[in-house]
């Protein structure tokens, strides 16, 4: 599942910005139909404008309630309205995200089709200079590899000079793909806002502070920025061809 609201304010009309040519959304679908992981792909959109440049392009999309606060909350109603428990997983790759791992991707998957979790996300080693950039998700994780928090804040916080080596080794930037049992999926759809997601504006914290496991993935991938601005959108385009090269 591709989330893709059309209403987005900081770059109007998002999904259908060109990104060297072609449709952001259709971008994003192009790039998880690749990985051959699914055994659908499927826009969820709130856009009739989006349905058709998805459909024009040969894809699926459905149309969804233009209210859902997420994009969790506009996969899970396709996983309804579509009968989703049909399917193992539920894999959700957010729609501004063309240049997404396909180490993340499949690692947030294997969590719940291979380790077992209900839940599943990812998250790249990284360099201590994120940790400063609200904009930049960050992950702490148990022993076990499940999620222990996410925030915008600078975690793990450094308190002493002297652990810096620790601290550096624990770096994890977040990868907004999400897996799913459809089960969980519901229950986290049925969970009552959370406070903490509320004043961190992610929607990951309803689960964790509801109870719910979720298994991270680490990769060593390099980060590439999801699109949210003119300036990404920018730069994406002058990043398009170095990446389908290096990546084909």
């Amino acid at each position: 599942m591709i989330p893709a609201r059309l209403g987005a304010t900081r770059l109007p009309r998002k999904p259908l910005r060109l990104l060297a040519g072609v449709p952001l959304v259709v971008r994003v679908l192009e790039r998880v139909t690749a990985l051959r992981l699914a055994d659908e792909c499927v826009v969820a959109t709130d856009s009739l404008e989006v349905r058709h440049a998805v459909e024009r392009a040969g894809g699926s999309a459905v149309l969804t309630d233009e209210n859902h606060a997420s994009g969790t909350d506009r996969v899970a109603e396709v996983v309804r309205m579509h009968g989703g428990h049909r399917f193992d997983a539920v894999l959700n790759v957010q729609g501004d995200e063309p240049f997404v791992s396909a180490a993340a991707v499949r690692g947030a998957l294997a969590q719940v089709t291979e380790q077992g979790y209900a839940l599943g996300t990812a998250a790249l080693r990284a360099s201590p200079d994120i940790l400063p950039r609200p904009d930049v998700v960050k992950v702490v994780t148990a022993d076990d590899g499940t999620a222990l928090y996410f925030s915008r804040a600078p975690i793990p916080f450094l308190r002493d000079a002297s652990d810096s080596a620790e601290r550096d080794a624990r770096v994890l930037h977040h990868v907004g793909v999400y897996a799913y049992t459809p089960d969980a999926l519901a229950r986290w759809v049925a969970l009552p806002v959370h406070p903490l997601e509320r004043i961190e504006r992610l929607e990951q914290l309803r689960p964790l502070a509801h109870g719910m496991r979720m298994g991270v993935a680490v990769t060593d991938d390099t980060a590439r920025s999801g699109i949210d601005t003119e300036e990404d959108l920018e730069l994406a385009n002058s990043q398009w061809a170095t990446f389908t090269t290096t990546e084909s």
